[in-house]
């Protein structure tokens, strides 16, 4: 379904995909692991056609997206379902507007049809019923499974999460979790999961990626990623302080300054 060849990506002097080649399997669940600052949502960019690259491919459903039209750009989007970090919602439209939006922009269906489309959306995401409820009296798990709901809605081959778990209690990650993967199942869709969270990515990849400052570092199965023998995979996988993984110098120099700043407060005090 996804092909990514020799990809490279800058922002100034910072390189944020570095000749990166990977692919994405068919109706597999494939998770994007990293640190912050390691390239993953830019991978994520490059792969959906939000930026271009500054080299290199993307294939998608046999078409190089690099190279494409904005028209043939957007026709290929609307195989995409996208679910973002925070859930990105309309404040101003109930739940039904908001996940019956995309139909309502890119289709002529009538409104009794989407009315029962979004119906049967919501009841895959457990939250029939919810129609009339405005995001602002949602939970935070509620509202990543509008979210989710919406991104489902135009039945797309590929669905991209961008931290489905970030800032969720334990019950909620396990539940998104469980619809990551059910999903996929009961859809033959393709899914492409960015996340930090070690656990969860666990639970649900069929296919681990680990990218580390643009490289990609460690490519395979969960029991792959966790018995691997290079020692950057296992402070990772564990979440140590201690080994070859440091500080980056900004948050070292930053560290070192709040310190000194700290010192200097105490000794006014004084």
């Amino acid at each position: 379904m996804i092909r990514v060849e020799n990809l490279v990506k800058t922002y100034g002097q910072t390189v944020a995909c570095n000749r990166v080649n990977c692919r994405f399997d068919d109706q597999k669940v494939t998770v994007i692991l990293g640190g912050s600052g390691s390239g993953k949502s830019t991978l994520l960019r490059q792969i959906t056609g939000l930026e271009r690259p500054d080299s290199g491919s993307v294939f998608f459903d046999g078409l190089d997206l690099t190279k494409v039209s904005k028209s043939v750009l957007y026709e290929k989007r609307k195989k995409m379902g996208m679910l973002f970090q925070g859930s990105a919602l309309f404040n101003s439209l109930n739940v039904f507007e908001n996940i019956a939006f995309p139909l309502r922009e890119h289709t002529k269906i009538a409104d009794k049809v989407i009315r029962n489309i979004v119906t049967m959306k919501l009841e895959m995401v457990g939250l029939r019923g919810t129609e009339h409820l405005m995001p602002s009296q949602l939970s935070g798990g509620m509202m990543k499974r509008v979210g989710l709901a919406r991104a489902i809605v135009m039945d797309p081959k590929v669905i991209f999460y961008d931290e489905p778990t970030s800032g969720l209690d334990p019950i909620s990650t396990g539940v998104i979790g469980k619809l990551i993967k059910d999903l996929n199942t009961k859809l033959d869709i393709t899914s492409v999961v960015v996340s930090h969270d070690i656990a969860a990515s666990f639970k649900i990849a069929d296919k681990i990626i680990i990218l580390y400052y643009g490289d990609i570092i460690a490519q395979g199965t969960v029991d792959q990623i966790k018995n691997s023998a290079d020692e950057r995979i296992r402070q990772f996988v564990t979440g140590s302080p201690e080994g070859p993984i440091p500080f980056t110098r900004t948050d070292t120099n930053y560290v070192e300054a709040l310190l000194s700043d700290m010192d200097k407060t105490a000794g006014n005090r004084q």
